[in-house]
């Protein structure tokens, strides 16, 4: 049995547990802008906001599969309404554009950057032209033990480096042209010492490594926080209209996504997009906008033939009042009378 002390130690490692886990939650999170669309690149971030109801889309290629859009990887395209959502709670901030800026170039900065590739490029001439030596040696070797020059199918071929193929193709056209085993055998010699001393790698062969951590996205929540800009999305009778609706959905505990294929602003589902269907379709209007009777019945058609509810949300008044309540207006059809 633990002791008293052993038991108090514990439930403190507990507490302390905890705490770190809420303020590890509450971490602000980072969002980059091309243009006027929130992007988020961290996975850590995207299960922040899963987690806060927000879904987005997934916009980017997978390392893997990149020329399929079947399934999508990062970055998260959100809404403009979800992003400002996150900036109103305090839950994100926006990582500034760095491209946008001139800053000052460090002489010592950029020389050690040009002698690392330097360094990277000897490094890599020499590792093929190792490569290419024990291709050659491999070849004499199969030829002393009795092997024909014929065994170097198209498969052996495409097993070697790409800068091994030419060294090959050359070989064989002196093995097959040789009189004798010792013929074939100086003329690998003779390919070894000239390897030696006229080697050349490309420099267009350069394997680059692309520095990606520095975009901004390593940054902690107190940096974030520092370089918070302002938010680069306008603020019109429309986009507020939309903010609104959207705000109030949210807290009744509504999972929204884009609605452009239905011809609305939202498509609302009770829980999880991945667990239901959407039950309504969100059409944001001014509260003193008129709507044509053609467009009512057109959206109100269409919602019933995809099995859901149209609402006609409205907020008016000034952009200043945000504690203003949202009108929801549903559209049935019917049937013509």
């Amino acid at each position: 049995m633990d002791s008293p002390e052993q038991k108090i130690t514990k439930t403190v490692s507990r507490v302390d547990a905890s705490k770190e886990s809420m303020a590890n939650s509450r971490q602000v999170i980072g969002i980059n802008f091309c243009g006027p669309t929130p992007l988020m690149w961290r996975a850590d971030d995207l299960k922040s906001v899963r987690e806060l109801g927000i879904i987005g889309t997934l916009v980017g290629s997978l390392a893997r599969q990149p020329r399929q859009n079947t399934r999508l990887g990062r970055p998260l395209e959100l809404l403009p309404e979800e992003g400002r959502l996150l900036a109103d709670m305090g839950r994100a901030a926006v990582i500034p554009d760095s491209t946008n800026e001139d800053p000052e170039v460090n002489p010592e900065q950029v020389e050690q950057y040009h002698a690392g590739l330097e360094n990277s490029f000897q490094e890599q001439g020499a590792l093929a032209l190792e490569d290419r030596k024990a291709t050659l040696m491999r070849v004499m070797t199969k030829k002393h033990n009795g092997k024909e020059t014929s065994s170097l199918t198209y498969r052996h071929l495409c097993e070697t480096s790409e800068l091994s193929v030419l060294a090959l193709t050359a070989l064989c056209f002196l093995l097959e042209n040789s009189g004798s085993q010792e013929d074939s055998d100086g003329a690998v010699r003779d390919r070894l010492e000239a390897l030696a001393h006229g080697f050349s790698f490309p420099r267009p062969a350069m394997a680059v490594q692309l520095c990606t951590a520095r975009a901004g996205l390593s940054h902690c929540p107190e940096v974030r926080r520092f370089l918070a800009a302002d938010w680069p999305i306008p603020r019109d009778e429309r986009s507020e209209t939309r903010f609104r609706v959207f705000r109030d959905l949210r807290r009744q505990g509504f999972y929204l996504t884009s609605a452009g294929k239905f011809g609305g602003d939202y498509l609302v589902y009770p829980g999880d997009p991945l667990r239901f269907h959407a039950y309504f379709i969100v059409v944001c209007i001014s509260m003193d906008e008129s709507m044509p009777l053609c467009d009512v019945l057109a959206i109100a058609r269409l919602g019933s033939n995809v099995k859901k509810t149209v609402l006609l949300c409205s907020s008016g008044g000034s952009q200043e009042d945000d504690g203003e309540e949202v009108v929801y207006t549903s559209l049935q059809w019917s049937g013509m009378v």
